[in-house]
């Protein structure tokens, strides 16, 4: 048992991490990986209206506007 302990990495767990990488690598110079990154946030018409209609219901509930927001520069 003491030896399956030593394996344990916990949270800084290198080696899960240089294969996650590794994959994550792979899967983003795939063909798969590119139409994924090509397509990302596309939305439908019924997508769209219904997430402009939540950010009108909220806006409506907040006391007002965050000042970050209303301050940026229209750059």
């Amino acid at each position: 048992m003491t030896d399956r302990k030593r394996n344990i990495q916990g949270e800084g767990d290198k080696e899960s991490d240089r294969k996650y990488r590794e994959r994550t690598t792979e899967f983003v110079k795939s063909k798969k990986g590119q139409d994924e990154i090509e397509h990302a946030g596309d939305l439908s018409e019924e997508e769209a209206r219904r997430l402009r209609d939540y950010e009108e219901k909220a806006k409506s509930r907040a006391k007002d506007e965050d000042p970050q927001i209303r301050n940026q520069s229209k750059a």
